[in-house]
């Protein structure tokens, strides 16, 4: 199974600015991934508009920018190619597969694969795989969306196998901006979820990444126990109080992140 990468010591004198730089073009669009202008993509990566030039004409060239018929920049179907050469390269992601597949016709209802992103130190989980039920938001339809660790249902999962001095370190660090009215944004109030995590098996959480949500995770262990990400069943308040919720799909996800760890 592959392991999670451990947050990274770079030796900075070996580290190429190009190259970084091009990245910062690339990583400028997250936060509003629609055309930009050379200005807006300088003014979203830190850098002179010169360099936005070089650099975007580079990934034009490449095809992971294209260009507008205004002469703006958006991000390329190139990139896509790289995220489908992420996914089939991934060993957790081809055997969660068919569990995934039987999981989501055992619970009609969606159900997610996320992984624990130790190159992020921890902070977030990344959706790296999604199956629909019948009733979805776009973005949580999508692959590689990435939400902080503290206030997701797989996150809270992860966490409860770690020590809790590491939990501490990471949520101290956590930018607890909420992802909705209900999300719990204090340390002792997350710390509190991840022990009833441990308690249970599994983490759950009401409305507090997306309104009308209820969502429960189970976390998937290396070899060594340390967690590498997490089934999610999600479903919703208008068909589901949270005890039958609970009692429906708390023993399927921990059964499912069972068959994939170790």
């Amino acid at each position: 199974m592959d392991q999670p990468h451990r947050f990274p010591i770079i030796d900075d004198r070996l580290v190429l600015q190009s190259v970084s730089r091009a990245l910062d073009v690339l990583e400028g669009f997250a936060a509003a991934p629609g055309p930009k202008s050379l200005g807006e993509i300088a003014q979203a990566a830190g850098i002179n508009k010169s360099a936005a030039q070089r650099i975007g004409q580079t990934l034009l060239g490449r095809g992971y920018l294209e260009q507008m018929d205004n002469g703006n920049l958006r991000l390329g179907r190139m990139l896509l190619d790289r995220s489908f050469d992420y996914l089939r390269s991934n060993t957790l992601i081809e055997r969660a597969m068919p569990v995934l597949m039987d999981l989501r016709k055992a619970s009609g209802e969606r159900i997610d694969l996320s992984l624990f992103d130790a190159a992020h130190d921890n902070l977030s989980t990344v959706y790296a795989f999604r199956l629909q039920s019948k009733r979805e938001t776009f973005y949580a339809t999508l692959s590689g969306r990435r939400q902080p660790t503290f206030a997701t249902s797989g996150g809270r999962a992860c966490l409860a196998l770690l020590p809790d001095e590491t939990v501490h370190d990471i949520l101290e660090r956590s930018d607890m901006t909420p992802l909705t009215p209900r999300t719990t944004v204090t340390v002792e109030g997350v710390f509190e979820k991840v022990r009833e995590a441990r308690e249970n098996g599994y983490a759950f959480a009401s409305e507090e990444a997306l309104l009308g949500e209820l969502a429960l995770a189970a976390a998937i262990q290396g070899p060594d126990g340390t967690p590498v990400g997490a089934v999610h069943i999600a479903g919703s308040l208008s068909e589901w109080t949270i005890e039958d919720f609970h009692r429906s799909f708390a023993p399927l996800a921990m059964g499912a992140a069972a068959a994939l760890s170790g």
